[in-house]
């Protein structure tokens, strides 16, 4: 048994280099216990060491005729294949999914855009800001009145782009056990998004669901959910929901009585949250963490990223190990009988694609 076994242990995967999402799903599943071969252009340099681990790297000139035979030969072996490519440029390569799905008909041939291979805009430029655009959820992120704010990229290249892309590399996997075939993924970040807006496209226009910026619940109107500066400059999160946890962040932090009272009504919202932010300004953030932290008044700080690897319950949970200088995120989800594990990378992927056993 391999010394870390994972519940994909014994996954042959080839992933052509790229940005974003793509080099994300191939850790995902290299953490899991895949043995992921990186094809990467000659003298490419590690521009991620933490989404770039686990990989058995390949430099090749996949535009040279040795390159390209490197290539089919390795898609002739492997279970899965990724690009992230524009729509065309592996055909033009002569390393599209036709080809090397005939060679190999057990190939789950995974394609990453932001767009998807077909539509008006297949073949245009585009970065995750653009893809949430079209989608709706970037119109519902911000303050009422302002521009839109772009979350980071975590909305469209990982959660619609490469969460996606991996649920449908395993679902592909799956079929396969019945069919013996592989197939094409198209994983698309603006079906991924839309995907994930489904909860809100599902609330049939429900006041306290809506993705207007400065009125939604969830969107950061509510006084109950949303985040609040302390006396420190430095924030907190509250999210009481529910009418219980309402009642002990009320009880908890000794709010004026009358925010008893209508916690559901939209109109009591601006007047309660300044309340609340002159409440919460009393004391600083530690102080308030104090009082509050694992409490039922569903409440946490607002930390920086440096800050939430020292969190308790993030080094309890070990969300977080440092390598080589380098802070890791922990493999996720967690197994059990057969965990992942963070694993370094090496310059031996020729050696491993000629160890497979072809399809």
């Amino acid at each position: 048994m391999s010394e870390h076994p994972g519940p994909l242990s014994g996954l042959k995967v080839v992933e052509f280099a790229g940005i974003g999402p793509g080099p994300h799903v191939a850790m995902l599943l290299a953490d899991l216990g895949a043995e992921v071969v990186r094809i990467e252009r000659p003298g490419s340099p590690v521009s991620n060491p933490v989404v770039e681990r686990a990989r058995h790297r390949a430099s090749v000139d996949i535009k040279s005729e040795e390159g390209k035979s490197f290539c089919l030969d390795a898609a002739s072996r492997a279970d899965v294949l990724i690009e992230g490519f524009r729509p065309g440029v592996m055909e033009r390569l002569g390393l599209g999914p036709e080809p090397l799905i005939a060679a190999n008909p057990r190939l789950v041939y995974a394609r990453m855009t932001g767009w998807g291979q077909e539509g008006p805009l297949a073949h245009a430029a585009g970065h995750d800001i653009n893809y949430i655009a079209i989608t709706g959820a970037l119109d519902a992120i911000g303050r009422a009145g302002e521009p839109a704010v772009p979350p980071q990229n975590l909305v469209g290249d990982f959660g619609g782009g490469s969460m996606y892309c991996a649920f449908g590399i395993l679902a592909a996997l799956y079929e396969r056990e019945r069919s013996g075939r592989g197939q094409v993924v198209d994983a698309a970040i603006v079906d991924g998004v839309t995907s994930l807006m489904s909860f809100f496209s599902g609330a049939g226009g429900r006041t306290f669901l809506t993705t207007e910026r400065g009125k939604g619940m969830l969107g950061g109107a509510a006084h109950f959910y949303r985040c609040f500066a302390c006396s420190d400059g430095r924030e907190i999160s509250v999210g009481a929901i529910e009418p219980q946890f309402y009642a002990e962040l009320l009880a908890k932090t000794g709010a004026p009585d009358e925010l008893a009272q209508g916690q559901m009504v939209p109109d009591n919202w601006d007047d309660y949250a300044e309340k609340m932010a002159a409440l919460f300004k009393t004391r600083t953030q530690a102080q308030w963490t104090e009082l509050l932290e694992g409490t039922d008044a569903c409440f946490a700080p607002v930390l920086e990223l440096s800050q939430a690897r020292e969190h308790p319950h993030m080094k309890a949970r070990e969300a977080y190990s440092e390598r080589d200088g380098e802070w890791h995120t922990a493999p996720a989800p967690r197994f059990d009988r057969t965990p992942g594990a963070i694993r370094p990378s090496d310059d031996d992927g020729a050696e491993v694609v000629a160890g497979w056993t072809k399809g």
